[in-house]
């Protein structure tokens, strides 16, 4: 993983929350891990709209 340096204009508050929801312990943490959510949610709604309708589920009952 590349790592680097970098200044952002940050909510503390936020971050700090969002840390303590995910049970980390630091602000860089929280971001990392909510930035490698974002990007699985949007591939995962792109895939989602791919093959929209394409795809059937077994084993599935409803």
């Amino acid at each position: 993983m590349a790592v680097t340096m970098t200044s952002i204009r940050l909510d503390t508050r936020l971050a700090d929350d969002v840390a303590e929801a995910l049970g980390v312990k630091s602000r860089t943490e929280a971001v990392h891990i909510a930035l490698r959510e974002m990007l699985a949610l949007q591939r995962f709604k792109a895939l989602m709209k791919k093959n929209a309708g394409k795809l059937s589920f077994a084993g599935y009952d409803k």
